[in-house]
């Protein structure tokens, strides 16, 4: 996965949103659709965008879906926002 689409995923607001309740921990899918006023449908899209652009994995458990925040995509895109502060 490059920046290209991990600045693309977080560019929508709803996705921002999911990534801060992903922070806290993993997260079935149906509880992350109940903090939200869309389909399951709508909010699903938005996590397979998440999840292509590398900030999320999903894991299957049975007939759940477990959402986790991918904190090396994250650390990596940090990493290089921090380094553009650095003085040369």
């Amino acid at each position: 996965m490059g920046f290209q689409e991990s600045f693309k995923a977080l560019s929508d607001p709803t996705r921002r949103q999911i990534i801060e309740l992903l922070r806290n921990g993993k997260m079935p899918a149906g509880e992350i659709v109940d903090k939200f006023q869309m389909t399951g449908a709508s909010i699903s899209h938005h996590l397979s965008i998440l999840k292509n652009a590398g900030l999320v994995t999903d894991d299957k458990q049975g007939k759940y879906i477990y959402y986790e925040l991918n904190l090396s995509v994250v650390e990596e895109i940090l990493g290089w926002l921090a380094s553009l502060k650095e003085e040369k």
